[in-house]
């Protein structure tokens, strides 16, 4: 049996989960829309953290805002107050690999013979290179090396007068996920793929519309939330208030289920449901399908908090924080000179020895990626004095890398799409280890299951992928 080896550098502080590429944001009717969009952003800054932009329309011209780092890192407040109009869009973003540059972070801003636009995007479109590569041998030329640019050409070329006719062109050409906000100096569109893998959502503010990618942006300006942007929708909004436009056949929905099982914040309606509620079914799912005989429920934060509340209200047992997350660790240059085992995950997660000794404890998490972190979280919790150990994870194991809008391992570096569960058990110390099952996922996200995207654990893509995951964030 050959294992992933242990390779785990100290420095930054490693997390072995997935990352979900971008949180989008926008406002139109409203005097501060740059400093809503800021705490938008703020709000989203889970879905994103390498950069972060600002797009505003004053009603003549389009001004902009972008940076590398966190919202409140790129923002201060005379930016915001130099940033003035009624409309804006922003973005914060997360890049799949190589090297994070100022060029690629969003809203991407181009002028053309239809005016100014500014783009903000969330997904990943599987045709990108291809197409990109056909545009390059026309003439184009590209300023950045995101796949969203590719809509902006195809948008510039447009030969339709109307701009939601020289989207819904542009869009025609592109395939994969896109939840997408456009500002032009009168409106903001928002639009969903047909398929609606990444989430949006639209509320109101007053008398302005305010959309995002998740609705816990709206509570933090007391906002309204409205509804979903559905899949296949245009919504415009301006003078006239909400325009909704049909750009595209029906589709089979794909929606990821992944942002009910990490990404999501869990006080966000996300899919029409509570994630929060969610993430407690997965964990009820979970005791029914892998009860075990122990003493107390310890989730690993925060990602595993909300399944493990479900498991301990099922099983009976007694939910305690067993695992202290440090908020603000960041990135540290500071690491010893001798060797510290484990060094990485001690300065993130700190057990609590008086809860853990002598104790037969379920440990629970959403998901195992590589294996690596499970194994030191599992040998930490062990080391505090735990007799036994039971990993319970909220979703089945992930085979497959995911090809619309999530950074992940390519498929080999996956460790449950070579190894069985007993063997990934081995690796990680655990005394036994259970993971959800595909039925009992989609169970606990409701009635809609049969609309999620399950790609991630059973290699069935709803799309045609036309190359690998080497897209064009990996040239960064």
């Amino acid at each position: 049996m050959q294992l992933i080896p242990e390779k785990f550098p100290a420095l930054p502080v490693p997390d072995d989960k997935f990352h979900d590429h971008c949180g989008v944001f926008a406002v139109y009717g409203h005097p501060e829309a740059a400093k809503l969009t800021y705490l938008g952003l703020y709000a989203l800054q889970h879905r994103g953290q390498e950069s972060a932009g600002i797009a505003v329309s004053d009603g003549d011209h389009i001004n902009g805002h972008k940076g590398m780092g966190h919202v409140a890192e790129v923002f201060n407040e005379r930016v915001l107050h130099d940033l003035a109009g009624h409309a804006a869009i922003g973005h914060t973003r997360y890049s799949t690999a190589g090297d994070t540059n100022l060029k690629n972070a969003q809203p991407l801003s181009v002028s053309c013979q239809k005016g100014q636009v500014a783009l903000a995007h969330n997904g990943n479109l599987v045709n990108a290179a291809s197409i990109r590569r056909e545009l390059e041998a026309r003439g184009d030329i590209f300023q950045t090396t995101s796949d969203t640019e590719v809509i902006l050409h195809y948008f510039a070329r447009s030969r339709h007068s109307g701009i939601p006719e020289s989207i819904a062109e542009a869009l025609d050409r592109v395939s994969g996920a896109y939840s997408l906000v456009m500002l032009f100096k009168d409106s903001v569109y928002a639009i969903r793929d047909p398929r609606g893998f990444r989430p949006l959502s639209l509320g109101q503010l007053n008398g302005a519309y305010v959309v995002a990618s998740e609705t816990c942006a709206f509570d933090i300006i007391s906002a309204t939330y409205l509804r979903e942007v559905e899949p296949g929708e245009m919504v415009i909004l301006d003078k006239r208030g909400i325009t909704s436009l049909r750009f595209s056949p029906p589709a089979r929905p794909a929606k990821c289920i992944f942002e009910h099982v990490y990404f999501s914040r869990p006080d966000s309606i996300v899919f029409g449901r509570s994630v929060q509620s969610c993430r407690e079914m997965l964990g009820r799912r979970l005791a029914h399908e892998h009860p075990a005989e122990a003493d107390l429920v310890v989730p690993v934060p925060d990602s595993g908090v909300a399944a493990a509340i479900g498991y301990s209200q099922e099983s009976g047992l007694p939910l305690k924080f067993g695992l202290i997350r440090n908020h603000y660790i960041g990135r540290t240059f500071i690491e010893p000179t001798q060797a510290i085992r484990d060094f990485g995950v001690k300065l993130k997660l700190n057990p609590v020895r008086s809860l853990l000794e002598g104790k037969r404890v379920v440990l629970v998490d959403d998901s195992i990626i590589r294996g690596t972190t499970s194994r030191k979280i599992v040998r930490l919790v062990r080391e505090a004095g735990a007799r036994e150990v039971h990993l319970r994870i909220s979703c089945p194991p992930t085979i497959s890398p995911c090809y619309y809008g999530i950074d992940t391992p390519t498929k080999k570096e996956l460790i449950a799409s070579s190894h069985s569960v007993e063997e990934i058990r081995e690796y990680v110390g655990a005394d036994t280890l259970g993971y959800l099952s595909l039925d009992g996922l989609q169970e606990a996200v409701g009635n809609d299951k049969e609309s999620y995207c399950l790609a991630c654990y059973t290699a069935n893509y709803p799309t045609t992928v036309q190359e690998p995951l080497i897209t064009l964030r990996d040239r960064e």
